[in-house]
């Protein structure tokens, strides 16, 4: 008997605003990732308040998909995907995001690239908002500070439900909507959010307020995409990186256990349709005045998510008397007292790769829930060599894949755990989310563009390309 379910859906995981391109093409509006330049590691990226001639902007040409999307395309089938998880770009739909009716030729180009993806038997997995926010509705109204984006928001989820309801069944509403929770980095609530902070703000405070507004949006999509197509199948998508205690010291267990609360207070909302008590103890401690509006409660219990899909890369460590300035580097992935894991190796990002810390995931995950999981980001970063006859040999990207999968199907083979689908991240690719290089490639596809944006854009497949198909082929059982 097969380890998986033959439907299981194997693919790839992209989000629009890194690999598109094509900013000022079809009638699309800047997004709050437009006005975000060029860094690298060590050097963070800087949000400016226009678009400044002098400065570089990757996201405007990402590897210019927008125009290349059927050669890509049909490399994604040559490789076997079952399905793709992208996003539409909300500025694509409504350009400004406060507009009546919405921008024709960019529904028409997703059209064209979900009839694409379907040519080739690749089911389309559709997140509402990637980190895509409209550039006017950060700027003019505050981002998810402000009560009338949840509208706007629902406006947009609204219109790309009816226009693609006979051919899309699975969609997320935000993505990695917990990685805000560190409000220690300002691109966080900027990108997932829409917010910047004042100097004399609580950032917690602002938080938990933007939280709950973005909580009710992606409520009340649930309940819209429902009413519009009751075989929709419309998750969540969360950042998940376990926090592990440093030793058995009681104090270390209880560090790791509140840690976690930052991990799983989104999810415990959009699942459970309900504050958890430890949110509403700490509101009340802090004096937080969390505004709410009337029928607020029943908009989430009524728009509760039934699957929980979610990105992997890491694991942490947490020690109780542990404290780490953010000049001496935090632990990527981690808080202020984390430490080191003695018992892994890292990436040459600093990034712990623990495939073990997979298997738990998806066992703390299912066992809290009880829904559907879905591995929508997985991957391993890393620079890519040409060798002398042309290919790419990146048998260390391979490496980290099959161990990542082996855990996974060990979850559901001797775990029990209902797993959907695996889709790595960067299944071409793409610039960087936090630094926008080129140079930190996640693909299996090989593209021709520097950190610097030049490059003729060629795409090559890498060694991981023919391996993954063979994974996909024999649905896991050849790793």
């Amino acid at each position: 008997m097969a380890k998986l379910d033959k439907n299981f859906l194997w693919g790839g995981a992209l989000a629009a605003n890194q690999f598109e391109g094509g900013y000022d093409q079809g009638g699309k509006g800047l997004s709050v990732h437009d006005v975000m330049t060029a860094g690298e590691h060590g050097k963070a990226r800087e949000i400016t308040e226009t678009i400044e001639d002098d400065k570089f902007y990757p996201n405007h040409d990402g590897i210019d998909f927008y125009n290349r999307y059927k050669e890509d395309i049909a490399l994604f089938g040559e490789m076997g995907l079952k399905c793709l998880r992208t996003s539409i770009a909300w500025t694509r739909i409504f350009p400004n995001g406060d507009e009546a009716e919405p921008n024709e030729e960019g529904l028409q180009f997703y059209d064209n690239i979900i009839d694409e993806l379907l040519k080739y038997n690749i089911e389309p997995v559709l997140t509402l908002s990637h980190f895509e926010m409209p550039l006017h509705l950060a700027r003019e109204y505050g981002g998810f500070r402000n009560r009338k984006v949840v509208d706007y928001f629902v406006r947009f989820a609204e219109t790309v439900f009816n226009r693609y309801k006979d051919k899309v069944k699975y969609w997320m509403t935000f993505n990695e909507i917990n990685n805000q929770m560190d409000t220690s980095n300002p691109i966080f609530l900027w990108t997932n959010s829409g917010v910047t902070l004042a100097k004399d703000e609580d950032p917690e405070e602002v938080l938990y307020q933007v939280a709950h507004n973005e909580l009710i949006a992606s409520a009340l999509a649930v309940s819209k995409g429902k009413e519009i197509n009751p075989d929709f199948i419309i998750g969540n998508m969360i950042s998940h990186v376990p926090i592990y205690p440093y030793s058995c010291n009681p104090n270390d267990i209880m560090e790791a256990e509140i840690a976690n609360r930052l991990r799983f207070f989104f999810p415990d909302v959009q699942v459970r349709g309900y504050y958890p008590g430890y949110a509403l103890k700490m509101f009340e401690k802090n004096g937080y005045d969390i505004k709410w509006q009337e029928g607020d409660d029943e908009i989430l219990k009524n728009g509760t998510v039934e699957y929980i899909a979610f990105s992997y890369y890491m694991s942490t460590v947490v020690k109780h008397d542990e404290v780490t300035s953010v000049e001496d580097n935090v632990v990527n992935g981690g808080l202020p007292n984390s430490v080191k894991n003695p018992y892994i190796k890292e990436s040459q990002w600093g990034w712990a790769i623990d495939p073990v810390g997979l298997r738990y995931t998806l066992n703390v995950l299912y066992n809290r829930y009880q829904l559907p999981l879905f591995i929508v980001e997985n991957g391993f970063g890393t620079t890519d060599e040409f060798k002398e006859d042309g290919t790419i040999d990146d048998q260390e990207r391979i490496d980290y894949l099959r161990e990542h999968i082996k855990a996974s199907i060990q979850a559901v083979d001797e775990d029990g755990v209902d797993l959907m689908g695996y889709t790595p991240w960067g299944i071409i690719d793409i610039v960087s989310f936090t630094t926008g290089e080129m140079k930190k490639r996640y693909g299996l596809i090989h593209v021709d563009r520097d950190n610097e944006g030049n490059g003729t854009l060629k795409r090559t497949k890498k060694n991981s390309f023919y391996w993954f198909n063979n994974v996909i082929k024999t649905n896991g059982e050849e790793l």
